[in-house]
Formats: C-alpha cells, sequence, structure tokens
C-alpha cells in the first residue's frame, strides 16, 4: 500500500512539474511592416519594349507612349463622321492585371459623343483586345493589378 502512495504522489510531482522545467520559446516571428501604400507601385506595367529602359520615368513614359500610340492607331482606321463638331475627351479606364492581360472597365464619355459616335465604343474594345501582354506592375517583388485611365481626345469637324 505504501509503494502506491509513494508512486501517486511521484507521478504527481512529475506531472505538475512539466510547467517548472519548460523551455522559453523566443518568438522567432518577424514583425511585418503593415503601412503598405496602395496607390503607388515599385515598378509600373511596361511593355516589352520598354524592359531595355532601366530609369522608372523613362520606362513609364514608354509604356504611356506605346499604349497611347497602339491605340491610336487602331481609332486611325476608322472614319467618324458627326452631324455637329465634336472636340472633347473621353477617359478609358483599364485594368492590368496581375498576368498582364490588359481588360477595358469603362469608358468615361459625353451623352454628346455616345449618341453620335455609336461604335466607338466597340472600336475602343476591339483595340484594347489586340493590345500585347505587358509585364504586370511590381510592387514589394510581387506582380499586382493595377488600374490605368486613358485620356483620348476626340476631334471631328462637321
Amino acid at each position: 500500500m505504501f509503494s502506491r502512495v509513494f508512486y501517486f504522489f511521484v507521478l504527481l510531482i512529475f506531472i505538475t512539474s512539466c510547467d517548472q522545467f519548460s523551455l522559453k520559446k523566443e518568438n522567432t516571428l518577424q514583425k511585418l511592416d503593415t503601412l503598405v501604400d496602395f496607390t503607388s507601385v515599385d515598378f509600373s506595367p511596361s511593355f516589352k519594349v520598354c524592359d531595355s529602359l532601366i530609369d522608372k520615368t523613362a520606362k513609364e513614359n514608354c509604356f504611356r507612349n506605346t499604349i497611347h500610340q497602339k491605340i491610336g492607331e487602331e481609332l486611325k482606321k476608322h472614319i467618324f463622321t458627326s452631324k455637329d463638331t465634336i472636340n472633347e475627351t473621353i477617359f478609358v479606364d483599364l485594368i492590368i492585371n496581375s498576368n498582364g492581360e490588359i481588360v477595358l472597365k469603362e469608358i468615361q464619355s459625353s451623352e454628346n459623343i455616345k449618341n453620335q459616335l455609336l461604335a466607338l465604343d466597340s472600336i475602343i474594345q476591339l483595340a484594347v483586345d489586340q493590345l500585347p501582354i505587358v509585364h504586370a506592375a511590381i510592387k514589394r517583388g510581387m506582380p499586382v493589378t493595377t488600374k490605368y485611365q486613358l485620356p483620348i481626345q476626340i476631334r471631328l469637324q462637321e
């Protein structure tokens, strides 16, 4: 009987003393920088022809000029007629996803342009669909989705 009580107390001491012998674990988790500026990217999207440029501003200008040129060339292929003189700017919102695909989100234009140039939206959609795949914008070393607003000046005479 004494041995049972002795073994019970020894077992009880081992069970309750486990907390006394535990080693402290150091917190090896690194604190993350939680402040992320989502209004800017480290590297803007770029076409293949802009890859040779090193300067960030020159690369952004190359992208902007290339996209304007490619959509402008497509618009020049079509003949537009209007009853009235038009001198307005429309805004084309493009989404460049992390895979480098360009998607037309929205065309912001006045009612005057919508009524007089009915085919303009479909021509812009066709021009956007024909754009080559780009290298996506980079934020913290990872490709991210960005929005680009393309202004297009529409000038037509009667």
